[in-house]
């Protein structure tokens, strides 16, 4: 504890943000970096609390009010150390994730909590300015080789733990250049790419292997896989988008968020053709919001980095709709502290100009007479709860129907599973009821040789829970090789069902 009445004596603050009508022109980070100054103070808000409740809302159980009392004392080095004993990618998760910590932190309770996220990006940055970050080279090798197909944040961290431990790892991404959806698909004014690249440079000195543009299964048979290597670990993402099939699907003008979002990634990479993970040109072509009417149908991130993107394009309007009724603008009831409290949030994005409606449904997409999306047929829902099973159900708001103009609509309504044509069906894995890769420990059940981790594993999720999977199967895969394992051992905080809503 850094200072025994920072808390009493200083608010929450985060530093200020470009301004709208500057930001929605480029795609640059939204959010300056942090100053020591804005960081020390923050972490002096950190109290003594007794039982740190931030450490179980972190699925990788981050040591949190130690590295706060090093950044109040300006030791940025041991808290560096401390940081990075847990997480391989802050980062990351310092630009990104949620901040379910903060939802966790003592303080919340009745003031607002601890800016976790901000000391924690704060912390990563002095240690890349200071020259701590340097390439963890094991001193010893195993002679044991390990595939890791999928370069997102789950592949990228087994791969860094599964190196530490000493093993050659390998990283087969099928995309031209790796980092999986933190490449292709967050947006850079979130996340710029050089922070990717600057970690994979780190990684590659440390002795991982990346291959890119190999859809494993296809270009390399499974077999050979299984033969070449002695583990696999699978880290493929949840990709098999949650589709909305009805009346007028079959129009111009109806695409998969996710094909939306990366392929304005390679717009700013200044990637001239736009191909899919395949390396093949998108069948749609280019997906331009400019001059249009756009509705993004899903109220979860992806579909707000989707209203982000179409204000960036120049949209003539920008329409977000979800399903479900309107969240309290409060904490609700039902999930009090130190759950993960459900609420209404506003993204950065929305902030930047967006029309959000709750409790719509999409009934029919209406075209013109060359086959090119022109509106949306809508109606307004009411949810009431079931008084015998206790469920919500929802129900149309007679005289409600009407269209409205669309002429791009972008589905982002989540998704099922992984891919399961070519590498799942060739290994002939087991999967679960979701569709997802059934394991046990992280291990396969159908192949001893195989794990998963990330999405593919537990379905669609966070970028902090996908950290979190891709170093607890590399503990996995290390103590399936070696019969024992030096990794760090599961935190407590994996075993904590509070923050399962928004997983």
């Amino acid at each position: 504890m850094g200072k025994i009445t920072g808390f009493l004596e200083y608010d929450r603050e985060l530093p200020k943000k470009r301004p709208v009508a500057e930001r929605v022109k480029d795609y640059k980070e939204i959010e300056p970096l942090p100053t020591d100054e804005q960081a020390t103070t923050q972490a002096a808000r950190c109290m003594d609390c007794g039982i740190p409740f931030c450490h179980n809302g972190c699925p990788l159980g981050n040591v949190i009010p130690e590295f706060n009392d090093a950044v109040y004392d300006q030791n940025w080095k041991l808290a560096y150390e401390i940081l990075n004993s847990t997480n391989n990618f802050p980062e990351f998760t310092g630009r990104i994730c949620p901040a379910p910590c903060e939802a966790s932190c003592v303080l919340g309770i009745n003031k607002p909590p601890v800016a976790i996220e901000l000391i924690e990006k704060a912390i990563i940055e002095k240690a890349y300015e200071l020259g701590y970050v340097k390439p963890q080279i094991p001193s010893t090798r195993t002679g044991k080789k390990v595939a890791v197909i999928g370069s997102g944040p789950a592949g990228l961290a087994a791969a860094a733990q599964l190196n530490r431990a000493g093993h050659w790892v390998t990283v087969f991404e099928r995309a031209d250049q790796v980092g999986g959806l933190l490449r292709y698909g967050i947006p850079d004014f979130k996340l710029d790419k050089s922070v990717v690249s600057r970690r994979i440079a780190v990684m590659e000195e440390e002795g991982v292997v990346f291959k890119t543009g190999v859809n494993v299964g296809k270009d390399i048979a499974s077999d050979d896989l299984l033969h070449d290597f002695d583990a696999v670990v699978l880290a493929l993402g949840s990709t098999v988008p949650r589709d909305l099939k009805i009346p007028g699907r079959e129009l111009k003008g109806i695409y998969p968020a996710m094909e939306f979002l990366s392929q304005q990634n390679k717009r700013v990479a200044g990637i001239d053709r736009i191909k899919d993970h395949r390396g093949e040109p998108y069948q749609n072509g280019e997906i331009l919001a400019t001059g249009k009417n756009v509705f993004v149908i899903g109220g979860g991130d992806t579909g707000s980095d989707c209203v982000g993107t179409s204000n960036r394009h120049g949209a003539k309007s920008v329409t977000q709709i979800e399903l479900l009724p309107m969240p309290p603008q409060e904490r609700d009831p039902s999930t009090p502290w130190p759950n993960w409290p459900m609420m209404l949030r506003t993204s950065t994005s929305h902030e930047e100009g967006c029309h959000r409606e709750w409790a719509i449904n999409t009934k029919a997409f209406i075209g013109d007479e060359e086959g090119n999306l022109k509106a949306l047929r809508i109606v307004k829902l009411d949810w009431q709860k079931d008084p015998e099973t206790g469920r919500m159900l929802m129900q149309e708001v007679p005289g409600t129907e009407e269209e409205i103009p669309c002429e791009l609509a972008l589905l982002a309504a989540g998704f099922l599973h992984p891919q399961h044509l070519g590498l799942v069906s060739d290994l002939e894995l087991e999967l679960d009821e979701r569709g997802n890769i059934r394991t046990h420990d992280y291990q396969s059940v159908s192949n001893e040789k195989v794990f998963a981790a990330g999405d593919c594993r537990r379905g669609q999720s966070l970028v902090v829970w996908a950290i979190s999977e891709g170093r607890e199967a590399a503990r996995a895969v290390d103590k399936y090789l070696m019969g024992e394992s030096l990794l760090e051992a599961k935190s407590l905080s994996m075993f904590n069902p509070s923050f399962a809503q928004v997983s």
